[in-house]
């Protein structure tokens, strides 16, 4: 597991919460930045992508990890997500950052700024169901 310092935390939550002024949120209000850095260290943004058809909405999350992938990264060293509130990734982005490494350090941010709980994807997601599941046993 990495470590961070107090900078590279703040760097992250901050490039986060700018992304965030981008998202596209005109039914919830509620917008989310997301900052991921690869283990290469690139880093994605993203932000939630809302639309009238309220399933094909996607989370920050999942934006940022798609956009990661979509350029040939796919190990994850930290991402950091920002709401107003300080509101913890849903269970679609936990389930997709699972798929990447369970080590992930996640960091959950509010609209200010401020750091309010820095955990990991298996912390977030017990049990995940990973590639590993799938294994076959002969």
């Amino acid at each position: 597991m990495i470590t961070l310092t107090k900078e590279e935390k703040q760097s992250l939550i901050d490039l986060a919460n700018e992304a965030r002024r981008r998202a596209y949120v005109p039914y919830s209000n509620y917008p989310v930045g997301a900052a991921l850095r690869t283990k290469t260290g690139r880093l994605f943004t993203g932000v939630n992508v809302e639309n009238a058809a309220y399933p094909t909405t996607i989370c920050a999350e999942r934006v940022a990890v798609f956009k990661a992938v979509s350029e040939g990264e796919r190990e994850f060293e930290v991402i950091a997500v920002v709401t107003d509130n300080g509101g913890s990734p849903c269970g679609s982005c936990r389930q997709v950052l699972a798929e990447f490494g369970l080590d992930t350090i996640v960091l959950i941010a509010d609209g200010q700024g401020k750091l309010i709980k820095q955990t990991t994807v298996q912390e977030l997601l017990p049990e995940a169901f990973t590639p590993e599941s799938l294994s076959r046993k002969v």
